[in-house]
């Protein structure tokens, strides 16, 4: 039938029911689980909730976006049902009693998107059986290639004081053909172009919403501390960034060369240059453009 979800058999649609029933349970996280056949950019729906009045635990997937955005306002576009498109609304500036979490100073969100970025990189590990590492601050690369993207972004203040909308795009099961043009310098790709053990979104997307979900407990049971919470070692073991030569370049035009230490405990890129030790936040950058394949050892 035309216009049917099942048209394309490799691109089955997303279960809202099931996801809620797995998702939305007694003590977790996630309090709603939307999916929408198609929107302009989840990241939009779910500040519009957040201005609405919606509060922390909410989740907004869609089947397509046609004005997804990136950071520093790139596109992120893909076919119906051929990637995943979700936005999480957050709220780490409200303490949780119940659950025994303080409040999070604001100087630690910007932990936020590296977060994601590990919950990412462990279901798609376990789960398509890919060796999936981070570039800093925003990309999931395998083999070299952008496979998602991440985008934080703040929410209108509410009852709850400031919040932050976390959304994440995946390539699931893209073709060559469909694949988005080099955006910041990095080639693409997607799960099934690279050799993915499963391609099925809606594990994918349990998987992925599970791991945040753990990583943001673990994270906001120590206040935001990414040393006490284990989330820095985590970044670091999957960040391929570390280790590399790298050129930063500036909003400003500037740009500065060296070699990338670590990322430190405020969530920056601490880059070694010829003028010293150079730490750049995500807000700080336009790109961040990578030279040297990266060294042995463990970085950081």
């Amino acid at each position: 039938m035309a216009g049917s979800p099942y048209t394309d058999l490799d691109r089955p649609p997303l279960d809202e029911r099931g996801l809620r029933r797995a998702l939305v349970v007694p003590d977790g996280l996630w309090t709603d689980v939307q999916v929408r056949a198609q929107t302009g950019s989840t990241n939009a729906d779910v500040l519009a909730a957040a201005r609405a009045g919606a509060t922390e635990g909410l989740v907004i997937a869609a089947e397509q976006q046609h004005a997804g955005r990136g950071r520093l306002g790139r596109d992120w576009t893909s076919p119906p049902r051929a990637g995943l498109a979700v936005s999480v609304l957050l709220q780490p500036a409200a303490a949780r009693p119940t659950r025994s979490w303080p409040a999070v100073p604001g100087s630690r969100y910007g932990w936020l998107p590296l977060l994601a970025g590990v919950a990412l990189a462990e279901a798609v590990a376990r789960l398509a059986e890919l060796p999936a590492g981070l570039k800093w601050p925003n990309d999931l690369l395998i083999d070299e290639a952008k496979c998602a993207g991440i985008l934080a972004e703040a929410a209108p203040d509410g009852a709850a004081g400031p919040a932050v909308v976390l959304g994440i795009g995946l390539n699931v099961t893209l073709r060559a053909d469909e694949l988005p043009p080099p955006g910041s310098g990095l080639r693409a790709t997607s799960l099934q172009l690279a050799g993915a053990a499963a391609t099925d979104r809606d594990p994918l997307l349990r998987a992925v919403l599970r791991g945040v979900a753990d990583w943001y407990g673990r994270w906001r049971a120590a206040g935001g501390d990414p040393v006490a919470s284990g989330l820095r070692a985590a970044y670091l073991r999957h960040c391929v960034t570390v280790g590399r030569q790298v050129r930063v370049s500036l909003p400003s035009g500037a740009a500065h060369t060296g070699l990338v230490d670590t990322v430190d405990e405020d969530g920056r890129l601490v880059v070694r240059t010829a003028g010293g030790d150079l730490p750049v936040a995500a807000g700080d950058v336009t790109h961040v453009r990578s030279g040297d394949a990266p060294g042995n050892g463990t970085p950081g």
